[in-house]
């Protein structure tokens, strides 16, 4: 962190981290802060945060979230202390919203394991989720929906920089987020470095969670090919098909070529994720059969790897 940086005191009633005795209990392993935009999908994602074991709470005031880490540190009526926490800060809690990126250098900078992941999706699929749901938008005051969508990405741009990943929740619907929040937490409790590979469309827009992306549309078309059009990647005759041609397997080649000299280095430099997205037009046939071979041979060599079809189920 740049030293120059300012950090606002949480508290000047409230001891620091550093302050507390050495038989303070440790804080929380992982704080997981969820953010975003009104109808991104918060309350699905924290709701699937809950199904695998964190401690949520919905629209905390900034404020309180370093005593709410020093209680669960401290554990619960004798219990154990938590272990993983996630908490929602969003544009419903106006009055603290703009203390929110110091605070969450403060806590880093005393040791505090915090990512920031933020939700976002475009206009028109926000005004339709507003349309479908019957709500009114928290910033809206009389106006527009997409007025206070508008003031909304304004308010949280900040926090959108401090952002670990972005997800553009756009292609999900609740069962698809839920189902990503399950894969991306569930495989990162039990490994230090994990590897996520997504397949995706591009007539469906580049995923922006993405590290690295790669682009397979050089490669034969199954699409074109008379009985393949309506299967998947994960069908054999696809698989063989995609995979039987000398360019694919020499891409394969040279990506386990490069991941054995990049992995090594992401995972030094302290990354506990990776994600590389891999495209082709549709994000049906040749990215889905191309990850689920990378996939297999990253696993052969010991990392971690998951596979995730963005666009799979897509006609």
């Amino acid at each position: 962190m740049n030293d120059d940086h300012p950090i606002v005191p949480f508290d000047a009633a409230s001891p620091s981290l550093e302050e507390r005795s050495e038989s303070a209990p440790t804080p929380a392993s992982r704080v997981v802060v969820l953010t975003g935009l009104s109808g991104s999908g918060k309350s699905t994602a924290i709701r699937a945060l809950e199904d695998i074991g964190f401690f949520c709470i919905d629209n905390l005031p900034v404020p309180l979230l370093p005593k709410v880490l020093e209680l669960a540190g401290s554990g619960v009526s004798g219990r154990n202390a938590l272990q993983n926490l996630a908490f929602v800060v969003d544009t419903r809690e106006r009055i603290f919203l703009d203390q929110a990126t110091d605070m969450i250098d403060g806590l880093r900078s005393e040791g505090v394991n915090v990512q920031v992941i933020f939700l976002e999706a475009d206009d028109d699929v926000l005004v339709r989720r507003y349309s479908e749901t019957r709500r009114r938008h928290p910033l809206s005051d009389g106006g527009t929906v997409r007025e206070g969508i508008r003031l909304e990405r304004e308010t949280l741009s900040a926090l959108r920089e401090k952002a670990d990943l972005t997800i553009d929740t756009t292609p999900h619907n609740v069962h698809s987020l839920k189902a990503f929040f399950h894969a991306y937490f569930s495989s990162e409790a039990s490994a230090s470095f994990t590897i996520t590979l997504l397949s995706f469309g591009y007539k469906y827009g580049l995923p922006v969670e993405c590290d690295l992306v790669f682009d397979l549309r050089f490669l034969p078309n199954p699409y074109f090919v008379e009985g393949m059009r309506e299967k998947t990647g994960l069908v054999e005759a696809v698989k063989e098909y995609v995979l039987g041609f000398p360019e694919t397997g020499r891409f394969i080649s040279l990506f386990q070529e490069m991941g054995e000299f990049i992995l090594p280095m992401y995972e030094r430099e302290g990354k506990s994720y990776l994600t590389i997205g891999i495209g082709c037009t549709g994000g049906r046939h040749r990215s889905v059969a191309v990850s689920e071979a990378i996939a297999e041979r990253l696993r052969g060599r010991g990392w971690k790897c998951g596979v995730r079809h963005r666009d799979v189920g897509r006609g």
